[in-house]
């Protein structure tokens, strides 16, 4: 989304999801790539108390942890699960299906959302190396930890720093909503506080970091075309789409993260709606036989995972988090959600801007005699969404997390056949679908400091 350099530039490997424990976490924030900042200590917080600060902020700690209840003790352990980014992401999804937003819309909001923790919390990590403060309970017996955290030190808080990041992108991304997510922010950093792993210090430096992060962010954002009104009309004739008042038609207009222009992966053209290619296509779809299970399938992807496919395959990807045991680990966990959803949201760009290229007719709108077994979405047929943002999700998946990739590619495969399956796109539309969804996920993770 912005010029960024990197010191990785190499491909995302496996490995990285295999960081070591204590300091070693904060050592790789520095070798991370950047989405926001143009680099890692771009921002950096102002030195941490000393002297008779210091002392003054641990015996109010002390106070603090002396009060606590069991409930705020359960609060702290909630927002602890999964590391800084976790519960934001949680968060971040129910937001975007509690105000209907529609798919690409909802990537781009998501897309922003984790590259903006993903910076601050990195940058967290950073500082966190050069002040090296000990936590409150190494300084003071008398504080009881009800958090296991790794080392690295306490300054600034990583989650604070995601918190601030996520609630002021939301602020930004819902206007209406900004004093309830703002509060949700306060809670998640005096969390750590209350827990008795960080100071009041750390949690504000936290969050400060986070809203700063997402100041730069709301910037970029304010620039990506997202707003932009369609100018375009829907052009008539043999083998065209027809219908009107498309679905995000200016989605194809967008600037994406990782594609120097939407068109730089535009798949060749469609087969001609007249050619025995796609009319042996539409023949497949004709004589397909359904079967409870196709059926099932199809409208599991129609419902859940069409327009609800931000939700599933961040359910996906946190999940992933915990089975590997990234809870610790925000370096691997923050990375994967951001790339995940960065993946998704250029390939929706991608798949957008070749649907408005092309126009490509449904085949129900092509041979009326076939039934689909519920309507099309309103949006032409070539390239399948399904196909390049499932597929793009499960790639980057696959390659974070290789242990599951075959189960993960089996997953985003799925999501493009049930599109046959439910009669409503021709195979060349799926196959381009996979194809874009594919090398937009390689690029997402291969990414260097070129762009």
């Amino acid at each position: 989304m912005t010029p960024f350099r990197s010191s990785l530039v190499c491909s995302v490997a496996a490995a990285w999801l295999v960081v070591a424990a204590g300091t070693a976490r904060v050592e790789a924030a520095v070798e991370q790539p950047t989405w926001i900042l143009s680099a890692v200590g771009d921002l950096k917080p102002a030195p941490p108390p000393t002297g008779d600060a210091a002392a003054g902020e641990l015996t109010a700690l002390k106070t603090i942890v002396a009060r606590r209840n069991a409930s705020e003790v359960a609060e702290a352990r909630w927002w602890d699960v999964g590391g800084p980014a976790y519960r934001w992401n949680e968060i971040a999804v129910k937001e975007m299906l509690a105000h209907s937003v529609t798919v690409p819309l909802a990537l781009r909001n998501l897309a922003l959302i984790h590259a903006t923790m993903h910076d601050a919390v990195m940058s967290a990590l950073s500082s966190k190396k050069s002040y090296a403060r000990e936590r409150p309970f190494a300084v003071d017996s008398q504080i009881a930890a009800v958090l296991s955290v790794p080392g690295g030190g306490s300054y600034p808080s990583d989650f604070g720093a995601a918190a601030g990041a996520a609630s002021e992108m939301l602020a930004y991304l819902i206007p209406a909503d900004a004093d309830r997510i703002r509060k949700r922010a306060m809670e998640a950093a005096q969390s750590r506080v209350i827990a008795g792993v960080e100071y009041p210090s750390d949690a504000e430096a936290g969050l400060d970091l986070g809203r700063q992060v997402a100041a730069r962010a709301i910037e970029l954002a304010k620039r990506d075309g997202s707003d932009r009104k369609w100018a375009g009309t829907v052009p008539s004739g043999a083998g065209k789409w027809q219908g009107t008042n498309p679905i995000n038609p200016a989605a194809a207009t967008w600037k994406p993260w990782v594609l120097k222009t939407p068109d730089e992966l535009r798949p060749p053209p469609p087969p001609d709606y007249n050619s025995a290619q796609l009319l042996a296509e539409l023949a497949e779809l004709k004589s397909f036989a359904r079967t409870p299970r196709t059926n099932s399938i199809a409208v599991y992807w129609e419902t859940f995972g069409g327009v609800r496919s931000f939700q599933l395959w961040n359910e996906h990807a946190s999940r992933k988090i915990l089975e590997y045991g990234l809870s610790q680990d925000p370096t691997a966990a923050t990375y994967a959600l951001a790339a995940m959803n960065i993946a998704m949201h250029d390939a929706c760009i991608a798949c957008w801007d070749a649907k408005l290229t092309y126009w490509q007719i449904r085949p129900s709108q092509l041979d009326p005699e076939l039934k689909t077994l519920f309507p099309p979405p309103n949006h032409p047929s070539y390239p399948a969404a399904h196909g390049c943002i499932s597929t793009a999700a499960a790639v980057a998946l696959a390659r974070l997390f290789p242990g599951d990739a075959d189960t993960l590619l089996a997953i985003g495969k799925e999501a493009a056949d049930a599109r046959i399956y439910a009669g409503i796109h021709y195979r060349s539309d799926i196959e381009a679908g996979q194809a874009l969804g594919r090398a937009v996920a390689e690029k997402v993770l291969a990414r260097t400091s070129d762009r």
